[in-house]
This record gives structure tokens, sequence and C-alpha cells, in this order.
């Protein structure tokens, strides 16, 4: 049956799924959210990478303020389904099943040391590849492979010893909520701290409307398909539908062996959902004109991509989750692993950063600065460095 206080849901999913058949209903659900997700991300310039940048060095910009415009908004959404009775995620695998605060801590370090070498995260890589970024394309192949290899290849092994470090039990150990005896009062409070944050950053910054409202875009996103996999699992009859929200590690690990695989495999909401966010950020793309053929400009800086997809692949499927999957969808619903992964990615793309991006912008402004402008920092994308995969000068930011 469907979720009580959602009306009108169990009769409209039962006749799709009998229209088109359960799985089929799944994973075209995935599809729709994730050509939204697509569309929104891409206008928005969504991406924890800028925004950490960004914070590190102390610059305002706005791609902070979008960040946490999607945060925030995923969470009150969230949170505000399962106040009203429409949804539950005590079944999902984020809070049921065991976790593993070592994964967490040392994957979630991994992913922000490789979302910066590789000049974005998995869930921006895919968008930018929509826009015709040839950098973005292979870094995301190569994040795939190396998930797959996590998941069950050759890398599994090392996945499965880490990650039996430290574990947590399934269930309240894992609600932050619980754990910390403040209830959802807390989780709502917490939210609007950041929205306000966010609201206020807004109008000093003077952030552009598709920032603002794609950002908030990005995080409906996020509630929905907590909201609909739910519905659809309670809807279903034959089919044991999983309780999930957006993620990326796993889903391009899956595509990657639907491609790969011969045909008929079983469908389900992530082989949806990676053609759908590529679909609505092409769209995106087109509708803007900002489509256009980019590629490497040396092989220094196709190495430290590879470098970077392999580390986000590994720490993604280590710590259960990205920048998405972990740090927006499972923050949503207020998981421990959730909030040790991205406080590792913050942590280690920060000293990523400084080590791999600052110093060197410090040096060359020091030894070569520009004509005229002594002292400044050479702008990335000029003679002798790479330009970066964040493409965002176009909308109205500076490269980080």
């Amino acid at each position: 049956m469907a979720p009580s206080g959602c009306p009108g849901t169990s009769m409209s999913l039962d006749a799709l799924m009998q229209t088109l058949g359960e799985m089929p209903t799944v994973t075209a659900s995935g599809a729709v959210i994730g050509l939204l997700f697509g569309f929104f991300a891409h206008r928005s310039r969504f991406c924890l990478r800028s925004a950490v940048i960004e914070f590190a060095r102390g610059s305002h910009e706005g791609k902070l303020t979008v960040w946490l415009f999607t945060f925030s908004t995923a969470l009150l959404l969230t949170q505000g389904f399962i106040a009203l009775g429409w949804l539950d995620v005590s079944e999902s695998r984020q809070i049921a099943s065991r976790g593993s605060l070592s994964g967490a801590a040392i994957g979630g370090a991994l992913f922000g040391a490789g979302m910066v070498l590789a000049r974005g995260c998995s869930s921006r890589m895919l968008v930018l590849a929509a826009q015709g970024n040839l950098r973005a394309l292979l870094s995301g192949l190569v994040f795939a492979v190396t998930a797959q290899s996590a998941l069950s290849g050759l890398l599994s092994p090392l996945r499965n010893t880490v990650s039996s470090w430290w574990t947590v039990d399934g269930g309240a150990s894992r609600d932050l909520l619980v754990l910390s005896g403040l209830g959802r009062p807390a989780g709502f409070a917490f939210a609007a701290v950041w929205l306000i944050a966010a609201l206020i950053w807004t109008r000093r910054q003077h952030v552009r409307f598709w920032g603002w409202f794609g950002a908030i875009g990005v995080g409906v996103t996020v509630a929905i398909a907590w909201l609909a996999t739910y519905a659809l699992s309670r809807t279903a009859f034959d089919s044991v539908i999983a309780i999930q929200s957006l993620s990326f590690t796993g889903p391009a690990a899956d595509t990657l062996m639907l491609v790969l695989s011969p045909p008929g495999q079983p469908l389900k909401f992530d082989l949806g959902l990676v053609p759908g966010v590529f679909t609505g950020a092409l769209i995106s793309s087109l509708l803007w004109r900002e489509w256009k053929l980019e590629g490497f400009q040396g092989g220094q800086a196709m190495r430290r991509y590879i470098v970077g997809a392999v580390f986000m692949g590994f720490g993604g499927m280590l710590a259960g989750g990205c920048a998405v999957g972990a740090g927006v969808s499972g923050a949503a619903i207020f998981t421990v692993t959730a909030y040790v992964t991205l406080s590792g990615m913050w942590a280690a793309a920060i000293a990523t950063d400084w080590l791999m991006d600052r110093r060197n912008d410090e040096r060359a402004a020091a030894v070569d600065p520009p004509s005229g402008q002594v002292g400044r920092p050479r702008q990335m994308g000029q003679p002798g460095q790479e330009a970066p995969l964040v493409d965002s000068a176009a909308n109205g930011y500076a490269p980080p």
C-alpha cells in the first residue's frame, strides 16, 4: 500500500505498474528524477569540490551558497516527508544495514582528495560529460571501472578489509537523531540554520537566479527520490524495491556493467538514474548553447584526472556513497556514516587543494606574475595551466 498521508499515490502507482511493469516503472522513475537532477545541477553549477575550495580560500563567489541551498533543501523536505508519515527510511540500506565507520572516514577522505585532483565529483563529471567535456568523460569511465573493481573485482578484498576495521550496527546505531536524543526537531533546526545562511549569502553575493533556484531543484530531487522509491516499494507486489535516493558510485558501476553484459540484465532505479542525469544536463547545455568539446592540454593533467577518478571510485565504494549519495542523500536522513564521510571529504579536499593547487598558485604569483598584475596568481586556464573541469566562469562565477 502507499504511504499514509499521501492520498492518491497507491492508485496512480498501481495503475502505472500494471501498464509498464513494476521494475520498468522503477527504472523510469529513476530516469525522470535523474533528468531533473541533471538539468538543475547543470544550471546551478552544483559542485561540492567548488564549494569546499571557495570556503578554504575565503572567496565569496556563490559556490558554497549553491551547495548549502541543495543541502538544506534536501534535509528539510526529506525530514518533512518523514514527519508527515509519507516516508519511512528505517528499511533503507543507510539505516538498516551494518555500516563501516572506518570505511566512511577513509573512503570519504579518498573521495575528497580525488574530486580535487579530477576537478569535480562523480555527479559533476557526469554533468560536464553531457556538456561535451572529454576530460570529464574519461574521468567518469575510470571512476566507474574503479568502483566496479572495488565492489566485486580486484579491489574488493582491500575494501572489505578496511571496512571491517570499525563497524556499527544497523538501526538506531546509525541514526544521528536517535543517538543524540534530540529527535526530529533538531534535524529541522539544523537544516533551517543552513538555509537561512544560504539566503543571507545569496543576497550579499548577488547569486544569480539559476544558481539558487537550480540548487533548490537539486535538493528537491534528492527528497523526491526518497519519497518515490518508498512509495514504489509499498505498492509493488512481485518485486523487492530498495528504498533509496540519489547516488552515483554504485549506479555508475551498474551502468557500466549493463553496457558490458549481455542484454536482459534486471532493471532497477539506478539504471535509469545515470542516463537521466546525462540527458538532463545535455538538454540544459543545448538550450543555453553551452555544449562544446573540451579535451586535455597535456599528459601531466591527464594523469592527475585519472588518479583523482581512481581515488573517487574506490573511496566512494568504500564509504558507501559519493558527494551526493553520502553528502546529501545520506545526510538528509541523518545517518552517522554519511556525516563521517562528508567530514572526511571536506577535510581531505581542503588539504589536497592546499598541497596541489593553492601553493602552486602562490609560487606562480611570486615567480612569474602576469604583466602589470604583480602579486596576482595566473588564472586557471591560461597558458601553462590546465583549464578547470568545473567551468563556471561563463555563468557568473570565476574559476576557483
